[in-house]
């Protein structure tokens, strides 16, 4: 088979894999184009894990789904607090902290640094120790059920790597949504087995992803980082 014969196969998952790099670069810039991105991304993958018989990742695609339209409006509406409060503080007379703040903000997008990315919005944030117990709570509930329900009703063929990804990504997906900056470290262990499985599936353009994935999952704990010492 030629590569050209190869790419006319296998389109669908080639272009999802370009989309969902581009989510990830999005989501590593804070840009709130990320959203509309994954719903794009997710979709695709819908197709691609059907006939693949990923089952369980197909409909945590569909969960994708939900939580772009869901974190899409979270980040606006944290931009919308954001601007309400500075309109309160123009009002009670507290102009000169406004005009310092406009000139950080401006000495930031000179520099090419972190004003680069869209601080309006929701703030990054370390996760709390309630929710991180509830999380992790969540977590377990989601892959027992998950992997027993792929064991004993779907032809999975890895129904316990399929429930583990699955239900982590789950977790991970919200925290995202929320701005949390620990959901890096769940996305590095979701792709790193994600690259194992998938080459076992000889998917490999969604391998090539992955690996994609997991590289700027590092890029994007340190810029995040940096958000949240800021």
């Amino acid at each position: 088979m030629t590569i050209a014969e190869w790419l006319g196969s296998n389109w669908l998952e080639v272009f999802g894999a370009i989309t969902g790099i581009i989510y990830v670069f999005l989501e590593i810039r804070q840009s709130i184009f990320l959203w509309p991105v994954g719903l794009v991304t997710s979709a695709v993958y819908i197709i691609v894990f059907f006939t693949t018989r990923f089952y369980a990742d197909m409909s945590l695609q569909g969960y994708y789904l939900v939580m772009s339209c869901i974190g899409w409006y979270w980040w606006v509406k944290g931009s919308g607090r954001r601007a309400q409060g500075t309109g309160r503080r123009a009002e009670s007379g507290e102009s000169g902290e406004r005009r310092a703040e406009s000139r950080e903000r401006g000495a930031e997008n000179k520099s090419g640094g972190p004003g680069d990315e869209e601080t309006d919005g929701l703030q990054v944030t370390r996760l709390k120790t309630v929710t991180g117990l509830i999380l992790t709570a969540v977590f377990i509930l989601l892959y027992s059920g998950t992997w027993y329900i792929l064991s004993r009703y779907t032809d999975s063929p890895v129904p316990e790597w399929d429930s583990f990804i699955t239900s982590l990504s789950v977790v991970a997906t919200w925290m995202l949504a929320r701005k949390i900056f620990e959901h890096w470290y769940l996305w590095i262990l979701v792709n790193l087995i994600s690259v194992i499985i998938f080459s076992m599936r000889e998917l490999y353009p969604t391998v090539i992803l992955y690996l994609v994935y997991l590289i700027m999952s590092f890029a994007g704990l340190r810029t995040w980082r940096r958000s949240l010492s800021r």
